[in-house]
């Protein structure tokens, strides 16, 4: 049998080796970490679809924010859960909503967290819809208005970056007008700018009490057959401003993220989403898996395709093991 002069295997055979070779390195600092705020005090209640992640009132909030900040996770990314909702979200843009009282209690506390901010309106709203409704009818432009008011309570509280969530269309050009007019032009935005109208969103809806309570969110978020598409909404995020571009969900959509890594000269995010992080850890409740080097490899594998950061809900987990060893 004859065999070529190259053989790969030469650069596989010892552990020192492969790390010399190793193309993509998986480090804690690529992670954001979610986190749930909600009314109260000494709040800390397990989200039972999601293991691991909690409800948290702001004092509790803290414990943990310090908690991520000793495992050197930079950042982490906050959804509020407010004392009452209404058909326009108001809680959403209050300047003492729940959301700005978490970040100034945040910023006082753990200054040195980047304290990034979802914007959107869906946890808010009693119709569960992520903007203004008419009739069962999602209003674009009216929605955007009250997002870009949602982005300047949070930036006024002392956020340090804004994302917003809701694929609205103009909605990135016109917080970043509001943002430069008020004095804000050094806050970036984190744009949710391929957001596919997925079902591995299900735990999130638990965790955010965010369910729509009629139809659903296709009519504004992306159909999950087209990458295309994704392209042309990377495009006009960009052009209206947006500093940071996400793909959401990671996992099933790995071709998007590479396409937009390779097409557009930004940092590229990711959102290893609920339903992503709820299978793996059923899975090895189950004793099918190897719970940890699943959770290892699916990170790895969103970061090869092209993520520069990534939003999961494993980060704390992930940070722990990552010290101890070379990924």
């Amino acid at each position: 049998m004859r065999f070529p002069t190259y053989r790969p295997r030469r650069m596989r055979e010892q552990e020192n080796l492969r790390r010399m070779v190793r193309e993509t390195r998986l480090s804690v600092d690529h992670f954001i970490y979610p986190l749930f705020v909600v009314p109260g005090a000494g709040v800390r209640h397990e989200i039972q679809s999601m293991p691991g992640n909690f409800h948290l009132s702001i004092d509790r909030l803290i414990e943990e924010v310090k908690e991520v900040h000793d495992l050197s996770i930079p950042a982490v990314i906050l959804f509020g859960l407010p004392e009452h909702k209404d058909a326009l979200g108001s809680s959403g843009y209050a300047d003492d909503g729940i959301i700005p009282r978490a970040i100034r209690a945040l910023k006082k506390a753990v200054p040195e967290m980047a304290v990034i901010t979802d914007v959107c309106l869906c946890e808010y709203t009693s119709h569960g819809h992520c903007g203004v409704v008419e009739g069962e009818h999602v209003l674009n432009d009216p929605s955007v208005d009250l997002l870009a008011q949602a982005s300047l309570a949070y930036v006024r509280a002392g956020a340090d970056m804004v994302a917003p969530s809701d694929m609205m269309d103009g909605r990135v050009q016109a917080i970043r007008q509001l943002l430069d007019t008020e004095g804000f032009t050094h806050i970036p935005i984190m744009s949710y700018a391929a957001k596919y109208a997925s079902s591995f969103y299900g735990p999130f809806r638990e965790a955010a009490d965010s369910a729509p309570q009629f139809g659903d969110r296709r009519s504004y978020q992306m159909d999950p057959a087209n990458s295309h598409e994704a392209m042309r909404e990377v495009r006009l995020d960009i052009e209206e401003g947006a500093d940071v571009i996400m793909v959401k969900p990671a996992l099933p959509y790995l071709d998007v993220i590479y396409r937009v890594k390779q097409t557009f000269d930004l940092p590229v995010a990711a959102y290893n989403v609920s339903g992503e992080y709820a299978m793996i850890k059923a899975a090895a409740l189950q004793g099918w898996i190897d719970g940890e080097r699943v959770m290892l490899e699916s990170l790895l594998s969103i970061k090869r395709a092209g993520a520069d950061m990534i939003l999961t809900y494993f980060a704390k987990e992930a940070a722990r093991l990552l010290a101890n060893q070379r990924v």
